[in-house]
């Protein structure tokens, strides 16, 4: 769990939102994450990608606005980058336009 935390952090990090309200965004998706596990202990290896886009979704939620931003399409109006696959092991960051993998999960 904590290698997943620190991998989503790093990539918040990338982006400059490693900021206090994200990480306490990152923390409650983790403790919530920390339950899912105990009941599906399987699932221990997707967990890094779901953590992904639940803080993806709160921060969104919290008005904080789209993370993380592509940044690879430069002439496209402002959109972000998925996790994929959505439940499975090695989660990258793909363009959600292009279906372009930008990056591993904690490699921003």
């Amino acid at each position: 769990m904590l290698v997943a935390r620190a991998l989503v952090l790093r990539d918040l990090g990338a982006r400059r939102l490693d900021v206090a309200a994200a990480v306490d965004v990152l923390d409650a998706a983790l403790t919530e994450r920390r339950w899912w596990v105990e009941q599906w202990p399987d699932g221990a290896a997707f967990v890094a990608g779901q953590l992904a886009q639940d803080v993806q979704d709160r921060l969104l939620d919290a008005g904080v606005g789209r993370w993380p931003s592509c940044e690879s399409c430069v002439d496209e109006e402002p959109h972000e980058l998925r996790i994929e696959p959505e439940l499975g092991p090695d989660p990258q960051w793909v363009c959600e336009k292009t279906g372009r993998p930008a990056a591993p999960l904690g490699a921003l």
